[in-house]
């Protein structure tokens, strides 16, 4: 029985993203091209990309908001996934950041479907006329009950909401807590389990990013 460590759980996510997401090489150039301008590591894992691209086709989402755009990997993937006459609204903090997500997206031929806004979330979101079907929430954690309030105000009844990194290493039990990421994602898991407005579950994960997690909800 193979031990479960974090080299394990690597190993394991990196078999199922080469049996179930494959090579490619536009996803390849913009994770190489955010590693060449020293972004941070941040993005998605490929199975994690591939999942966000089947919640859009499952849900039947055309039009998207992303709050995080980094480097634009995890933008192709929906991007990809809205189809022609689809749109991804993006917002990203960073100007160099958005740049460079700009030229990958654009590389890998759905630039056409992609508007990245630049600037913070909390002075963008409330510029973005609503309708939004589905909502991805991978930005500052300390934000997390923020953005969550924006998706239910953008979204509508059905609106998926996914928001990404809600397991980090197990601190979320901890309830004295002075990590502000750990405690921007007990905020938004408490929102997500009392607001009314969602109906919310989460999981946990192992793989290339650690021990970590996923939170799922639908606007009712």
């Amino acid at each position: 029985m193979v031990e479960s460590t974090p080299g394990a759980w690597r190993a394991a996510d990196e078999y199922l993203a080469d049996t179930l997401v494959g090579s490619d090489v536009h996803l390849e150039r913009a994770l190489s091209a955010q590693r060449s301008a020293g972004m941070p590591e941040i993005e998605v894992s490929p199975v994690a990309g591939k999942l966000l691209n089947l919640l859009v086709r499952i849900s039947g989402a055309r039009r998207v908001l992303e709050i995080g755009t980094l480097g634009g990997y995890s933008t192709i993937w929906m991007a990809r996934a809205v189809g022609e006459g689809g749109r991804v609204v993006t917002i990203e903090a960073e100007a160099a950041h958005a740049a460079i997500a700009r030229e990958s997206i654009d590389a890998a031929g759905v630039g056409d479907r992609v508007d990245i806004r630049v600037g913070r979330g909390e002075d963008v979101l409330p510029t973005l006329v609503g309708g939004f079907d589905l909502v991805f929430i991978d930005a500052d954690k300390e934000s997390n009950t923020l953005y969550l309030d924006w998706a239910a105000k953008l979204g509508h009844p059905g609106t998926v909401i996914v928001l990404d990194n809600v397991g980090r290493d197990g601190e979320i039990v901890n309830d004295a807590t002075s990590d502000t990421k750990v405690r921007g994602t007990r905020e938004g898991l408490r929102m997500l389990g009392e607001d009314s407005r969602f109906d919310a579950t989460a999981l946990q994960t192992v793989g290339v990013k650690g021990w970590d997690g996923v939170a799922i909800a639908v606007l009712v």
